[in-house]
């Protein structure tokens, strides 16, 4: 990876004396806008506090950890020594928001010792950027703390200074699918949630929020708390604190262990995060995630292309199909003419109709959902090992063909690997699975979880899950496969260290509004979802549902947005794989609004973020890498409002062919989802445009260069 220019400068290395409890220590961001200062109190406690614009943001934050078999690491600490450095550079995402990012700040190492036996060491880094802060622990190699560690607690606060405007999903260790909650942050009740009725595997046990957790304070100061680098450790999720407004660092565990975290020494922690703005749209700039992570890994990955897709997935959702071959006997008699029960989707006739049709509408890849034997069998039953098989199609799908046929129109078969939460039959058989993948050229896999972990006992968001989804991309990179993965651990940035890891679900995402008997996601839902989950990385949300009520399949179901909106999330929610997720049948009949996905561009030069309010609305530019044309989306939540736009981020003395899609003058996501306003119109860099979204709706905007 292209590196432009790279500065490390050491500025200050101080303080090895006997008057620590005097020392107060400090690290501002390049701008000077963030601050953090750190200490010790009397009882040798280290401790922290953040600034933003001269506002104290986090007060007086204790650190810590609790060990199986040694002491804990909480208290009589002295400072034995620290640095102080800068560092900037500017490096370049193979795949992205954005082709240049900027990785400039200003760095403090803290060196702690214990003042009385066993005199352990620990360390404490600081980085301090423009757009927030990142820290970590370091346990450095030491003869007092050798081997293997166990941690059953992690200490982390962030104790908070202000009630503030909370959005938040509580802190489950099985899965991210649930509808955010706004509250204040002393109203925080994530136990309510527990034991959801559409969310069979939930386990939420403490009153605790998972991350990204946004907030918004009475001044219009954002946070946004999560952490980056999660690798050989367990998932973070913040334990409340309403009384006293502090959230405390709560590990995933385990029922199989007495303890949360493995390690051997000498190691580092992931960095806990916090991003900091007086604006939402900045939080969405924000860069901070990955630039905490190291860099590419794999360097050269231009085997993978950045695609819109199409699928066999949306018609299982929606009842079309099955994903299973529909027969109930041993899966050894697949391959002796075992008889279809008519109704599976991924079936070859069907695949290559989708291949047609992406090939047709500028679509790369198209994604094949049931065409391995296994399904038939993994619902309902308690022991889920050995039942899929990653290799085998049913008899109706002949994957040679449809291999065959999609290259012969230029159209990439995306891999699906669901796992059913069996992870050691999936560990055992990844060599094998990614060997065909490679025998094929496919390049994509999409890989699932659904369903309690087995070995029992074990959370999806625990350390032997982290490790688990961790160690099958940096396999599957070994084999020239990039990894979506559905009921995943969480985003951390390790899409920079390895860029083979292009996206992933971790939300409640576009299947609920098939399926849930709740009403689907809100209006509201996507508007959060920008400012907080899409903090942390790329979003397989599986847009561009054009039939919006569906009522021939479902009539108690639908999508809960305008068909504009629908359009507008190719821009808004970002990720390098973008699904045209409904069925071919519903394009075609609805050719005019579909130019808009087939011309709409899904990896970027350049992306800006417009307006928007945590939760109400969002409007975000992107540039097209290669092409210098431009894509504006608009989205907003239950209310109608109208937004003004400029365009000072076009090219001087370019002219542009501007379509927009827009709610039409009587949309509602409810009453009148289809209805859409489509006019070519006129703009340059100083033109100005107000356009009107409704209950629910958006826009988008294609600028194609002349």
């Amino acid at each position: 990876m292209k590196i432009k220019f790279a500065i490390l400068l050491i500025t200050i290395g101080f303080f090895s004396c006997s008057k620590t409890e005097k020392t107060i220590l400090e690290a501002k961001s390049p701008n000077s806008e963030v601050a953090i200062s750190f200490n010790i109190n009397n009882e040798g406690r280290p401790f922290y506090t953040v600034q933003f614009n001269n506002k104290t943001v986090v007060d007086t934050s204790y650190l810590g950890f609790e060990f199986k078999d040694v002491p804990s690491f909480n208290k009589n600490f002295i400072i034995k020594s620290t640095t102080a450095s800068t560092f900037n550079e500017t490096w370049q995402m193979p795949w992205g928001e954005q082709l240049d990012v900027v990785n400039h700040y200003n760095e403090l190492k803290v060196e702690l010792q214990e003042k009385t036996s066993p005199e352990r060491f620990l360390n404490i880094v600081f980085k301090v950027y423009d757009d927030g802060i990142g820290f970590r622990y370091e346990f450095p190699k030491q003869a007092r703390l050798k081997g293997d560690i166990f941690i059953t607690e992690e200490h982390t606060e962030f104790n908070l200074t202000e009630d503030y405007k909370t959005f938040w999903i509580p802190g489950d260790w099985d899965i991210y699918e649930h509808l955010y909650n706004t509250t204040k942050l002393s109203e925080i009740d994530a136990l309510k949630l527990a034991n959801h009725a559409n969310l069979a595997q939930t386990y939420i046990p403490e009153n605790a929020v998972n991350t990204p957790v946004t907030m918004v304070g009475s001044d219009g100061t954002h946070l946004s708390f999560h952490e980056a680098a999660l690798v050989d450790y367990s998932g973070m999720t913040l334990k409340v604190d309403t009384e006293n407004l502090n959230l405390v660092s709560n590990l995933v565990g385990s029922e199989n262990t007495d303890y949360k975290v493995k390690r051997t020494m000498p190691f580092n922690t992931p960095w806990r995060t916090i991003q900091i703005s007086d604006n939402a749209p900045d939080l969405i700039e924000s860069k901070l995630i990955v630039n905490l992570n190291e860099s590419n890994k794999l360097d050269d990955v231009s085997w993978f292309k950045p695609m819109k897709y199409t699928g066999i997935w949306w018609e299982m959702h929606l009842g079309k199909s099955s994903w299973d071959y529909g027969m109930t006997q041993d899966m050894s008699t697949w391959t002796d003419g075992g008889k279809s029960n008519g109704t599976h989707g991924a079936n070859t006739e069907n695949v290559k109709r989708f291949i047609d049709f992406s090939a047709k509408n500028n679509m790369g890849g198209v994604l094949v959902e049931g065409w391995n034997t296994g399904w038939e069998h993994w619902i309902g039953f308690e022991d889920r090992e050995g039942v899929f098989d990653f290799v085998t199609p049913y008899p109706d799908y002949d994957i040679d063909e449809v291999v065959r046929y999609g290259k012969e129109k230029g159209v990439d078969i995306i891999m699906h690997h669901e796992t059913s939460a069996a992870t050691e039959t999936y560990t055992k058989q990844q060599d094998t699975a990614y060997a065909l993948m490679q025998k094929y050229g496919m390049h994509t896999v999409k890989s699932g979880y659904v369903g309690k972990i087995l070995p029992k006992g074990e959370y999806h968001h625990g350390q032997y899950m982290v490790n688990h989804y961790n160690n099958a991309a940096i396999k599957a990179a070994k084999y020239e496969v990039a990894v979506n993965a559905h009921e995943p651990i969480k985003a951390t940035g390790l899409r920079r260290t390895y860029p083979n890891i292009i996206s992933r679900e971790g939300l409640r995402g576009q299947e609920f509004n098939a399926w849930a008997t709740d009403g689907g996601n809100p209006p509201e839902h996507l508007p959060i979802v920008a400012f907080t989950r899409m903090l942390s990385g790329p979003i397989d949300f599986t847009p561009g549902i054009f039939n919006i009520k569906f009522d021939e399949y479902k009539k108690d179901n639908q999508v809960n947005t305008t068909i504009a909106q629908q359009l507008a999330l190719y821009v808004v929610i970002y990720s390098p794989v973008q699904m045209a997720a409904d069925l071919v049948e519903h394009y075609e009949a609805n050719p005019e609004p579909l130019q808009f996905i087939k011309d709409v561009g899904v990896d970027w030069e350049t992306t800006k973020v417009l307006n928007g309010e945590v939760g109400d609305y969002v409007t975000i530019a992107r540039k097209e890498r290669g092409t210098g044309n431009w894509f504006v989306g608009g989205i907003t939540d239950e209310k109608a409002r109208t937004v003004d736009l400029t365009f000072d981020f076009l090219g001087e003395n370019q002219e542009y062919e501007v379509v927009i899609y827009k709610d039409g003058e009587n949309a509602h996501w409810d009453n009148n989802p289809l209805d859409i306003s489509i006019e070519k119109i006129e703009v340059k860099k100083d033109s100005k445009l107000s356009v009107k979204l409704a209950e629910g709706g958006g826009f988008a905007i294609s600028l194609k260069k002349k």
